[in-house]
């Protein structure tokens, strides 16, 4: 098949797609024709796209579950005042929790509470399941059996990721009070930590309800997580632990995995 034609069958699939396509979901579209593409040729019609997109106000981007074509970053504010819907607003505690368990998985809730230094609610570890956020990957082998969670493709398609591996490092990470993502922190929780806060307006890109439910979250001071982070480790009573859930997170780490799952959300645009 012609290069250009091709380009051309695939970018409409894409624009009509409501979800990424992997190359071997795309090339099954060409079953019944003659001259159908190779799996090869596919992958370079994408990557000549994604070079003809640098000039565009759209781009290809792969992430873990696939190709989607979306909006770039630098022009999502404008795209996003077709909606009058208000960003999607999450409590400190879910990003903290979030975070520990995008950096330090499998992380048992047991070893996200010893580091955080107060208990983790069953309504966040509910809303990010519900999100398909996280996932159960399995039991730790310790008394009790405790569930171990991980991050999920979804994860990783939300934040504009296609490995782990893209997650910002800790030492590239800013400033949390500096960094304005796409998933705010709600400004009236971070100046009344013990205060609950509701946003009824918040939607998540897909347009579903589970935002208020992480909204409705106590926040927790900062200063509270900080002392126990300086004074906690994650292998803290476990003596199985695996080399990754045995490293001590200090303060400035703990706040650095905050910010930078936030960071990472910087990145996600509108899909086309």
């Amino acid at each position: 098949m012609e290069i250009t034609k091709l380009k051309n069958i695939l970018e409409a699939v894409l624009l009509g797609a409501d979800r990424t396509l992997t190359v071997i979901q795309m090339e099954a579209l060409f079953e019944l024709d003659e001259d159908r593409p190779t799996r090869d040729e596919i992958r370079k019609a994408l990557h000549e796209m994604a070079d003809d997109y640098e000039v565009r106000g759209y781009e290809l981007k792969q992430v873990a579950s696939g190709f989607r074509l979306q909006v770039k970053q630098e022009y999502a504010t404008w795209v996003g005042r077709l909606w009058e819907e208000k960003p999607a607003r999450y409590t400190r505690a879910l990003l903290e929790t979030m975070s520990l368990i995008a950096y330090r998985q499998p992380i048992t809730r047991g070893e996200i509470e010893e580091v955080r230094g107060v208990s983790v609610s069953s309504n966040i570890i509910k809303t990010l399941l519900e999100r398909d956020w996280i996932k159960v990957l399995g039991h730790k082998d310790v008394p009790g059996k405790p569930t171990l969670y991980g991050t999920t493709k979804e994860f990783l398609d939300y934040f504009n990721l296609k490995t782990l591996d893209q997650l910002p490092t800790l030492a590239e990470i800013k400033d949390l009070d500096s960094i304005h993502p796409e998933l705010e922190l709600d400004e009236e929780m971070q100046k009344e930590p013990d205060a609950e806060a509701t946003d009824p307006g918040a939607s998540d890109d897909e347009g579903n309800g589970d935002d208020a439910e992480a909204t409705s979250e106590m926040m927790v001071e900062t200063e509270q997580v900080e002392e126990a982070v300086a004074s906690e480790s994650v292998s803290g009573d476990s003596p199985d632990d695996t080399d990754v859930e045995s490293e001590v997170i200090d303060e400035a780490d703990s706040e650095d995995m905050d910010s930078g799952l936030q960071e990472a959300s910087e990145k996600q645009a509108f899909n086309v």
